[in-house]
């Protein structure tokens, strides 16, 4: 949609809002819909190297995973067992983990367990628990899972399993027994395994017909989902990863790895688009993955790519994964995170989509729990969501707010309400029956569990996972940074302090939390919005801004520059909304929740330094 028409269909829905003002409200699509709400719900699409929803508003996508269990078979290649599961986790991700998308896993092998036949009935299922987190105000992007290809690759004894492809396309190959010697991390797999690595090359080069059968499957299953779903619901999935972890598997003689991206992977992605749009899905893009070792952080791993010689435009999205190598070898990497760890590497992934013509999403990124590097984890976490706010360590922020970049949308790996509760006999062997962490080769990353009452829980520090972001900006983004104070231990993590030189916003903030976001508006009557976290309720939120200063955010209206309202879906989730119809103005906005009934005095003291400081920084 053009910026034209999107502002043209805003002030349709806003002299709609108040030409019924005083009688019927027209019906909202979701509990907890506003005036601009199913507007702004219309198909997400990319303009100018940012998601844009229906009324040209900027969106940056936030979440999780759902879920490491699709690898699994005690749930049939599901992310759950039951439609009432997928609700209660949908109402948990938005209202405890603060999440607005996920990545939706599906897998080939369930979709297609005989060659050429699609099963309806897991369509069926993975549709109605899709149905459950848009319900929520969720947006989804489904994504067909792979890791080692597939589990029937593996011994019933082996240490290690794999997920994707069905039984029937791995008989048809005649490959060696799987093998990899001591590998101590599963990803070993990937290029030591030989059943894998041939199995994988035999995918790409479409041997025995697969990489057809796959694309006719993905075809089916985008039809059967947008038939199965009213538009509104369709509405809100996003777009389609096609593969997980894309790589050769083996290269072919004097082939680089940059030369298969180009020659092998890129025309099935085109070939992919296609099936796309004959399936409906015209309007979304496809989440594309580069060679899944282009942005590897031990150099012995890293291969050139990262979609070099491509073109993708709007009806494409850079999609990528981010693993700390180092930190989870517990070798490369003896320390812990630290401010800015990160920054460089995600300020990588912007300039590639950038360059492509696209935006970017860090579609997985995590560290284990549990385990003999899992007290790494609190920093690897905060430093890889501060690299999501800026390109910006911390320390250097509020003297450098104009080189934040934009705000990178991700999903974290993952979310699986069943972690520590399995029951899942790895390669089909009744005598390695996995309950433990997310059973699957010994990984342990679910933020989430349910406790002994079937309660869904976090196993992360809330304040790190419930974030303040900018999930739609009525304009552009020039800047934002999110200080959580999430804790190592009992060690509270503080990598961005209020600089001394504005001591009276350093005294609104104190030792709570703050969010800053700079934007530029174009002119839209509906607001700006930021995630509440549940850390930030009313009674200690305070908000200073160019649009003016509150303490306790009311009640939004239209004509509330600055206010609170509950996230579309009947969750509980609670957003902050700025209103400023103006175009091409500077706008700011500090939000906090370090202040007790702060005066009326401080507030507008605060306020100074912060214009004071926008004018000199983005002058």
């Amino acid at each position: 949609m053009s910026k034209l028409r999107a502002h043209l269909l805003g002030v349709l829905v806003l002299l709609t809002g108040l030409l019924t003002t005083t009688g019927a409200q027209p019906a909202s699509a979701l509990p907890d819909d506003l005036w601009f709400d199913p507007a702004a719900a219309a198909t997400l699409t990319v303009q100018n190297g940012r998601f844009t929803d229906g009324l040209g508003r900027e969106v940056v996508l936030r979440g999780y995973n759902v879920s490491g269990e699709t690898k699994l078979k005690e749930n049939n290649g599901l992310p759950f067992a039951s439609v009432a599961d997928a609700k209660k986790s949908a109402t948990a991700l938005r209202a405890l983990g603060g999440g607005n998308s996920v990545r939706f896993l599906l897998s080939w092998a369930y979709a297609e367990p005989t060659r050429g036949q699609v099963d309806p009935a897991y369509l069926a299922a993975a549709t109605d628990q899709i149905r459950a987190f848009l319900d929520a105000g969720i947006r989804v992007y489904p994504d067909f899972h792979q890791d080692l290809y597939s589990r029937w690759l593996f011994d019933p004894d082996s240490w290690y399993t794999g997920d994707g492809a069905p039984k029937w396309a791995v008989d048809l190959g005649d490959y060696p027994d799987e093998y990899c010697g001591i590998c101590p991390f599963w990803g070993q797999n990937i290029p030591s395994n030989a059943a894998v690595t041939q199995a994988t090359y035999d995918f790409w080069h479409n041997e025995y017909g697969l990489q057809d059968a796959f694309l006719d499957t993905a075809q089916k299953t985008m039809a059967y989902v947008k038939q199965n779903l009213t538009a509104t619901q369709f509405a809100g999935v996003v777009g389609f990863d096609p593969w997980n972890e894309p790589h050769a598997g083996t290269y072919d003689s004097g082939q680089t790895s940059r030369a298969w991206e180009k020659d092998v992977m890129w025309p099935f992605y085109v070939k992919f688009r296609a099936r796309m749009d004959a399936a409906g899905w015209q309007a979304k893009p496809a989440f594309v993955e580069p060679n899944l070792f282009w942005n590897a952080n031990i150099d012995f791993q890293k291969q050139e790519g990262g979609l070099l010689d491509a073109t993708l435009g709007s009806r494409y999205v850079f999609n990528t994964h981010f693993y700390d190598q180092k930190a989870i070898s517990g070798v490369f990497m003896w320390g812990k995170a630290e401010d800015g760890q990160y920054v460089g590497d995600f300020g990588t992934v912007r300039d590639r989509a950038t360059a492509t013509g696209t935006t970017a999403i860090i579609s997985e990124f995590g560290h284990p729990l549990t385990g003999s590097v899992s007290d790494k984890a609190p920093t690897v976490y905060k430093a890889m969501y501060q690299a999501l706010d800026s390109r910006v360590k911390g320390a250097n922020w509020w003297a450098n707010p104009a080189s934040s970049g934009s705000v990178l949308s991700g999903s974290q790996w993952q979310w699986d309400i069943y972690n520590g509760r399995h029951h899942e006999l790895m390669n089909d062997n009744p005598n390695e029956v996995q309950t433990e962490g997310d059973a699957w080769n010994d990984e342990d990353l679910s933020a989430v569990r349910l406790d002994d009452s079937g309660k869904a829980v976090l196993r992360q520090d809330a304040r790190m996972l419930d974030r303040v972001y900018p999930s739609a900006t009525a304009g552009r983004s020039l800047a934002f940074t999110f200080e959580d104070r999430s804790r190592d231990g009992s060690t509270t993590l503080t990598w961005n302090p209020v600089p001394s030189s504005l001591p009276n916003v350093s005294q609104l903030v104190g030792s709570g939390q703050y969010a800053l976001q700079v934007w530029r508006s174009d002119g839209s009557a509906e607001p700006t919005e930021l995630h509440l976290p549940a850390s930030f309720p009313n009674a200690s939120t305070t908000v200073v801004s160019d649009l003016g200063t509150v303490f306790g955010p009311p009640a939004y209206t239209r004509t509330t520059p600055i206010a609170a309202a509950a996230e579309p879906g009947g969750t509980g989730s609670r957003r902050l909304l700025l209103t400023a119809a103006d175009t091409g103005t500077l706008h700011y906005a500090l939000v906090t929740n370090g202040a007790s009934a702060p005066s009326a005095a401080v507030l507008s003291a605060a306020r100074s330094e912060l214009s004071s400081w926008m004018a000199s920084e983005f002058s």
